[in-house]
């Protein structure tokens, strides 16, 4: 028997409330550079201690599979219970539907951020020093003034948070996935983009609209700076994906800032609350939106970002900043309380990494590990032991009491 099939006709009805909070890129490493010890064991974190203290399981998580770095796309989907490597999703859905672009059958998107080139056209600044939103929207209004059409494709182009924006193409015979038109790096060109599967005809035409577009775009941008220049990843079509309410029998809401994370959650059929912009707002609207729904995907960005950064004193801030607002979610305690990372982002690194990541669960029925505080080094000495990332549903469902016994 396929298992999430065993797990639909074993799951129960409750009015049980689980909330999965999310800080992205949470785990870290323990180097002799950064005292051996991590931004979360450095943290100051009273508010996670006490709930620590309260008893819980802690564990670690693998995202993906052992040795594998995942984006964001595959971290999160591992989150909300989907195998990443069944249900493969290009960023750029992922950023368009967060941003609220209605994607229609065929389209294919990019998630793209402007970048810094010199004279040669090597990336220098893969973020463009992180221009501010509204120097992006500038930027992104004036290329869709000019780019409207390429040939019988349509050109939409809307700006993101930051350096970030989105693009969609939309015409005939348009399909991904495309390799990224990015060197993940700085010190090379902008590689051009290409059909993973280099035998799909409708692939090969996207990659030369692609082309095109760029060839158009980069002019525009020359004079630009920091911002002469832009990156694409993620250039896919939307695939199909069963809604998160039918396979857990959970309505599903999301707290999330940026587009990407929204449209995660949009793609599995979440509903996106807009409005807050900190992570104490969140919470405020978790309290306020209590009733309404059976599970809450609360996502905090800035500790990605600042492992992204190599930033190990603004991570750890971000811990502790996250920490400070935890009381005002636990005034309505959920059932089900789990705190992870969708990977980890090591300050070492600088990016995303295969290291498993801590988690921490919560409810009346998880157990004590008798543990002090949640760290990766509390985390290896936990219960769960380390699992893989698409099962943390199933445990969270089974902590809600909504499976039925397996077989006689």
């Amino acid at each position: 028997m396929n298992l999430d099939t065993l797990y639909s006709e074993l799951t129960l009805e409750t009015k049980a409330k689980l909330v999965l909070m999310v800080l992205d890129g949470l785990g870290d490493l323990a180097t002799n550079a950064q005292g051996r010890v991590t931004p979360l064991e450095a943290a100051r974190t009273p508010n996670l201690d006490a709930l620590v203290a309260d008893g819980c399981a802690q564990g670690r998580m693998i995202p993906v599979a052992p040795g594998i770095t995942p984006g964001s796309g595959p971290g999160h989907l591992g989150l909300f219970g989907y195998d990443p490597l069944e249900f493969q999703v290009g960023r750029g859905v992922i950023e368009a539907l967060g941003l609220g672009v209605d994607l229609k059958a065929g389209d294919v998107a990019a998630r793209a951020n402007f970048c810094t080139l010199d004279a040669q056209g090597v990336v220098t600044d893969r973020r463009a020093g992180r221009i501010d939103t509204p120097v992006c929207e500038r930027l992104c209004s004036l290329l869709a003034q000019k780019m409207k059409k390429i040939g019988d494709v349509d050109v939409l182009i809307k700006a993101g948070k930051g350096h970030r924006f989105v693009v969609v193409f939309r015409g005939p015979g348009m399909e991904g996935p495309l390799t990224d038109a990015d060197p993940h790096r700085e010190g090379l060109p902008i590689p051009a983009a290409k059909p993973v599967a280099p035998d799909a005809a409708k692939a090969r035409k996207t990659a030369e609209v692609v082309a095109q577009f760029y060839r158009q775009a980069l002019p525009l941008l020359a004079k630009e700076q920091p911002a002469n220049g832009f990156l694409m990843r993620g250039i896919a079509h939307q695939p199909d994906i069963p809604l998160f309410q039918n396979r857990y029998r959970l309505k599903p809401a999301c707290l999330a800032v940026y587009p990407m994370y929204k449209g995660l959650a949009q793609l599995v059929g979440m509903t996106k609350i807009e409005g807050p912009q900190t992570i104490a707002e969140q919470f405020e609207r978790y309290l306020a939106e209590y009733d309404r729904y059976d599970f809450f995907f609360i996502h905090y960005k800035y500790t990605d970002m600042y492992g992204e950064d190599g930033n190990f004193p603004a991570k750890q801030r971000a811990i502790e900043e996250f920490d400070a607002a935890l009381p005002i979610l636990l005034r309505k305690r959920p059932d089900v309380l789990a705190i992870t990372g969708d990977h980890s982002t090591p300050c070492a690194l600088k990016g995303h990494s295969w290291h498993p990541q801590p988690v921490l669960l919560h409810s009346p029925y998880s157990g004590d590990d008798k543990l002090e505080r949640f760290t990766e080094t509390g985390a290896n000495l936990g219960s769960l032991g380390v699992f893989e990332a698409k099962y943390l549903l199933r445990y969270m469902q089974a902590n809600a009491r909504m499976f039925d016994k397996f077989g006689a």
